[in-house]
Order: structure tokens, then sequence, then C-alpha cells
């Protein structure tokens, strides 16, 4: 019986090990021109294949020689990038992407609190698995990774961004000054602002999660899946956005999780 379930989990397990280790050495290779060569290795890994498959004999020979210098000469020519990845696995946890999603999570937390306590008028949406591309074209483009400075400055009152919502990819503010769709849907409030209607109006038409703050009143409001959870605290907001926000990497992820259903809405006053 042993035997038997170790013939069946130990390739499962070789499986995992080799999944990892690419996994780590891709991790490496990120942002380095190690990567551009990884590619042409793979593009000369598919020619030697095709050229056994079809016999072709002196393309095999020259392949075969090349393989034999090739991870020697990679060694060599890329041996400082090999030894800032080597140094960054010792500085850095596995699990780095949990840390990076709970920093975003507490840079949007700190801006809504400060425009709450200023009464500045905000718009966040973050995006999730649909691409929010078609509404980024009305804002302008930014490309700058999320910080709470940042975003108290685009919302500052009598700045040209002031108005619209600012669209968060992954770690990064793509856009600002983006506008949303208001929602159609005939049972919303009347006291209900334009701002709280554009956050529902988006996440009716994607899974995005939109943070809203007041400017009337200062106060929290979250949309997700077009329905509204008002006067929120610091404390509150984080929970929510733990519970469900798993940003859309421009690659994804095996950590990425899947987005969760809405929050129910509470009924407050005019925020």
């Amino acid at each position: 019986m042993v035997d038997y379930l170790l013939s069946f989990w130990k390739p499962i397990g070789e499986v995992v090990i080799l999944w990892f280790v690419f996994y780590v050495l891709l991790l490496f290779l990120k942002g380095t021109r190690a990567i551009q060569v990884l590619r042409g290795v793979i593009m000369l890994v598919i020619a030697f294949f095709v050229a056994q498959a079809f016999g072709m004999h002196a393309i095999n020979w020259i392949l075969t020689k090349l393989f034999a210098i090739s991870v020697i000469a990679f060694l060599i020519i890329f041996q400082p990038e090999l030894r800032r990845g080597l140094a960054s696995l010792g500085q850095k946890p596995v699990f780095a992407v949990f840390q990076r999603e709970h920093f975003l999570i507490d840079e949007l937390v700190k801006a809504t609190s400060a425009l709450s306590r200023k009464k500045i008028g905000g718009l966040i949406a973050i995006e999730r698995e649909a691409a929010l591309a078609p509404y980024l074209e009305s804002g302008v483009q930014l490309d700058s990774k999320v910080n709470s400075e940042l975003i108290n400055t685009i919302f500052m009152p009598n700045t040209p961004l002031h108005d619209g919502g600012i669209v968060v990819q992954g770690n990064k503010i793509i856009a600002a000054g983006c506008l949303f769709p208001l929602t159609q849907n005939p049972t919303v409030s009347k006291t209900v602002g334009t701002r709280h209607r554009a956050a529902m109006g988006l996440t009716e038409e994607s899974d995005s999660i939109v943070i809203v703050i007041s400017e009337e009143t200062g106060a929290i409001s979250i949309a997700i899946g077009g329905r509204l959870t008002r006067e929120l605290d610091a404390e509150g907001l984080t929970k929510i956005l733990r519970n469900v926000y798993r940003p859309r990497m421009k690659k994804q992820s095996f950590w990425t999780w899947l987005g969760s259903k809405g929050v129910p809405t509470k009924q407050t006053s005019k925020g």
C-alpha cells in the first residue's frame, strides 16, 4: 500500500518541485537582459527538435555543438544579473506577492483616509480580471506606482486631474481623470451623488472595485458588483479590500486568487 502511494505521489511531487524551481528562475531573470536571451534559447531548442524530426543532420550537429558551450557562455555573460538575482532571493521572501498586495492596500487606505479627513472627493477604480482599457481613453495616462501622496495630489481641488477617477492596475496607477459610466439601476436613491453612481456603474459593467470619497461629508464608500457599501472607516475598508481585492497583474501569477462576490449595501444618509 505504501509503495503504491509513493509511486502515485512521487511524480506529482517532482512536477511541483520542478515547477517551483522554474518559477523562481523566471523571477530571477525578470527585468534583466537574460530573459531576452532565454527566449532565444527556447527558439533554438524548438529548431533543434524540428531539425531532428526532419533529419537535418548538418543543422542538428551545429545546434548540438552550440548547446555544449551555451551554458558556460550564459554564466559568463550574465554573471552580474545572476549574482543580483541570487542576492535578491536572500533578501526577499518567496511569497513577496502577498506583501505587495498588503502594501498596495495599505497605501490605498492611507490615501482614502487622508482624503476623507480633508473632505476631498475621490474615485479610485481597482482593476481585476476584466480590463478597464475602454475607460482609460477619457483620462490621462500615468503609469506610476501606487502611492498615497500621489493619490492625494491627484484629487487636490482645482487641479487638472481632480475630476474623474483614477485606475489602479496591479501595483500601478495607470490613468487619472477617467470618466466612468453612471449606474442605470432605477432603484438607486436620488440622494446618491454622481461619484457614487459612477462607482456603481463601473462595477456593474466590470468586476472592478471602486472606492469613493464624498466631497460633501468625507464619507468612505466602496462599490462591488454594482452594490454600494457606505460609511466605512479605515479598518472596515481594509478588511473588505483584503477579502476581495486580488490585483490583475500584467502577468498573472500563480498566487492570484479569484475575485469574490459583491458586498451587501448599507442604507445610510447622503454621501
